[in-house]
């Protein structure tokens, strides 16, 4: 009686598993990390809708889309052109675009933000949605810098809440960094590791630190390239050949900044330095605010560190 019984709970569990699966995703941000996520999860079989402002977004998100659909095509499908275009198309399918998140959450099993770094704006998003999406509906930030607790707090789902920060570009990326609070339940956190999985990524567990893993190491070591430029101890490019070379970086720290974005650099550091003012490794350098007030935020604009033509 005992083994049925095992059996029983066992048969209940799975399907209670089975049933918070993560089919259903909102993808709220139309930009180049947003529109990768949805490029990804829709490439898997789940149903994605992709959420911003404004229909010519949307739009170009969608064409941004296709035109990486046809990229990852032209490879995997070298011999079957025919194959590749029924793909393209069985993707495309899978996505649905709106400017009305509050209707398309009603329906969805996971919420993921993609929109600008701030935490008011993530806030107010977040707390609009937590009204009407439905008790069972995950909600994740893919910021890189911000405290996932600190978005979280404008809901009421703070157990049902987590960070899944993807990398740029998502398509070729296979990181993901899940994050959990204090606060997330770990069949959130499993329910979020198993969606990583499922998009064919590696996920890797962080806690609610400055940075996560990837960019706690990452951004300090390239502002300790900048200082040490600063102090005259090496050229940029010196340095960049040196970590190349030497350390086997397939980029340098300031070609790195320059493909990252100054102004992306010097938001983070500045959140961090004010977050925690007395660690020296968040101090802001005078190279980079001058670089970001000038306008050269990298490879965006033409210049940063270098010129770009």
């Amino acid at each position: 009686m005992a083994f049925v019984t095992h059996q029983i709970v066992r048969s209940l569990s799975s399907s209670a598993a089975r049933h918070a699966a993560i089919k259903h995703v909102t993808i709220i941000g139309g930009g180049l990390m947003g529109a990768g996520i949805a490029q990804v999860a829709a490439s898997t079989g789940h149903s994605v809708a992709l959420v911003d402002t404004s229909e010519d977004i949307l739009k170009k998100s969608v064409k941004g889309i296709e035109g990486s659909l046809k990229r990852v095509v032209k490879k995997k499908y070298a011999d079957k052109p025919e194959a590749g275009e029924e793909f393209i198309q069985k993707v495309l399918k899978n996505i649905s675009i709106s400017t009305d998140a509050t209707s398309v959450v009603q329906s969805t099993d996971l919420v993921v933000e993609a929109i600008v770094e701030n935490l008011k704006i993530k806030q107010d998003l977040f707390h609009g949605l937590d009204k009407v999406a439905p008790a069972h509906t995950i909600f994740a930030s893919n910021t890189s810098s911000l405290p996932i607790g600190d978005i979280a707090s404008s809901t009421s789902r703070l157990d049902r809440f987590g960070g899944l920060h993807f990398f740029n570009p998502v398509p070729m990326m296979k990181l993901v960094e899940v994050i959990r609070t204090p606060s997330t339940s770990q069949e959130t956190f499993d329910a979020l590791l198993d969606f990583s999985k499922a998009l064919g990524k590696h996920p890797v567990s962080c806690k609610d630190t400055p940075g996560f893993i990837v960019n706690r190491l990452l951004v300090p070591y390239m502002m300790e390239a900048i200082r040490l430029h600063e102090r005259g101890h090496g050229s940029k490019e010196d340095i960049d050949v040196a970590m190349k070379l030497g350390a086997g970086y397939p980029m340098g720290p300031f070609e790195l900044l320059d493909y990252v974005g100054l102004d992306t650099s010097k938001f983070i550091i500045d959140g961090w330095h004010q977050m925690d003012p007395d660690n020296p490794l968040f101090a802001p350098s005078p190279m980079l605010n001058k670089l970001v007030a000038e306008g050269k935020l990298g490879k965006k604009t033409g210049e940063g560190f270098y010129k770009y033509k």
